[in-house]
């Protein structure tokens, strides 16, 4: 290795480096100077911008922009605190499942942050620390990124592996089934060998002594539901439904629509933003009031993040290609597992899973040395796609610091050491078992 290509590699990580201490937006930042010092610095060429992951990101937010104000997701979220409430002693099975589903209907995990008050709630009332549901319901919002039709993430990977045989709607089925299986096994796991009690957590009980912990607040009788609440609902999951079946009946495996003269990225978007006027038609929503919802703030954060981090990725990828190709053939033919391995890594990195999956995936298609001939590696990259999930390593991510801001009895908490906080384990065992589960998967279902 010379001298140059440790320049680029200290950039490179330099840069994301960054990125993670500047938080928010400046991982986006941080991004686009790195592409300029390995462009203007080192003389590499610039990689490819993800517009179809950008504009497939600013589709899907456009359309729950609207659904939340007329709101949809506060109908959405009501339904799930019902659900909680009703059954408050499986709130450690009932919270990663809630948040998991509307992850993956939204296709953004920051809709957690809208149920983390009410998990905290439930698990006071019936004595379970806190920190148990709300790390897994957390981790599962993560993974269930990996699992949605309308994430950025799926669909990047859907239109990498398509021209080599995989379906959306298989590369869906294998997705859903795995990383729900896991979260549910994660759930078992976590009740079954940690301790719940909550009334044995020493600060809990400081903090309860001082006053510092409120009682469990009944459900909220106040709450009155927009007229359009249930109407904007309806329509979206009608799109949704819309969507998933277009992208079946195009895809080379069905053929129902032949010639494809529109294509699935392009119906994503188109879909979305039908979605996005009908809601605002039927529901008469006031347009000047949509760029302040928190969606359409926290969508434009990520388009952001995933314009500067995985254009920085492309170029470098792209620079070096052959040393990459060969590096990475041997070792991952033979060892697979370690292209899950290396999704955790870099995802931990990236902090997005869309980023991590257009940075990486083309680059590890060349090493495997997948053609429309040879497909026999695919299930590979399937398998270990929910290990780009790994967003929980470093506790900076929002759901995470807001699970830890919203707990009062103090069992979320961060220790002194960054990583031994309790969203760790959870995370590590959903995607260890999602990629087991996706290697016993993934060849029966390809």
């Amino acid at each position: 290795m010379d001298i140059y290509v440790i320049m680029q590699v200290i950039i490179l990580f330099g840069a994301i480096f960054l990125g993670v201490r500047l938080g928010g937006m400046g991982i986006g930042y941080a991004g686009g100077l790195g592409v300029v010092l390995l462009s203007l610095g080192m003389g590499m060429f610039p990689g490819q911008i993800p517009w179809d992951v950008i504009l497939i990101i600013m589709s899907a937010i456009a359309a729950i922009c609207a659904l939340q104000l007329a709101g949809g997701l506060d109908y959405l979220v009501r339904i799930a605190e019902n659900i909680l409430r009703k059954n408050p002693k499986h709130i450690n099975y009932l919270a990663p499942t809630v948040t998991y589903f509307l992850t993956i209907l939204a296709g953004t995990g920051h809709t957690a942050f809208s149920m983390i008050p009410v998990i905290v709630e439930v698990a006071k009332s019936e004595n379970i620390k806190p920190s148990v549901p709300l790390s897994i319901a957390v981790v599962a919002s993560q993974i269930g990124i990996t699992a949605s039709p309308v994430s950025a993430a799926v669909v990047a990977m859907s239109g990498f592996l398509e021209p080599f045989g995989v379906s959306y709607p298989t590369l869906l089925g294998i997705c859903i089934s795995t990383t729900f299986i896991a979260v549910m096994i994660t759930a078992f796991i976590m009740s079954t060998f940690t301790n719940n009690d909550l009334s044995s957590d020493p600060v809990y009980q400081e903090r309860l002594a001082a006053g510092y912990v409120a009682p469990p607040r009944e459900k909220n009788m106040d709450f009155h539901l927009k007229p359009g609440a249930k109407k904007s609902v309806l329509i979206f999951l009608i799109g949704i439904i819309c969507i998933v079946f277009y992208a079946t009946a195009i895809s080379k495996n069905i053929g129902i629509i032949k010639p494809v003269i529109f294509g699935r990225n392009d119906a994503i978007v188109g879909f979305m933003m039908i979605i996005a006027a009908a809601i605002t038609f039927f529901c008469k929503l006031d347009t000047a009031q949509l760029v302040n919802t928190s969606t359409f703030k926290s969508g434009l954060s990520a388009c952001v993040c995933v314009l500067g981090v995985a254009w920085l990725g492309d170029t470098f990828v792209k620079g070096h290609i052959p040393e990459i190709k060969a590096m990475a053939s041997s070792m991952v033919t033979a060892y697979p597992f370690l292209l899950a391995v290396a999704f955790f890594f870099a995802s931990t990195l990236l902090y997005s899973q869309a980023a991590t999956t257009q940075a990486l995936v083309p680059a590890v298609i060349l090493a495997l040395g997948i053609t429309p001939e040879n497909t026999g590696s695919v299930y590979i990259i399937i398998a270990s796609f929910a290990a780009v999930s790994a967003l929980f390593v470093l506790p900076t991510y929002p759901t995470l610091l807001g699970a830890v801001q919203m707990d009062d009895t103090g069992s979320t908490r961060i220790g002194h050491l960054v990583f031994n906080h309790p969203f760790f384990i959870p995370g590590v065992l959903a995607i260890a078992i999602s990629v087991a589960l996706g290697f016993v998967v993934a060849p029966l279902m390809l």
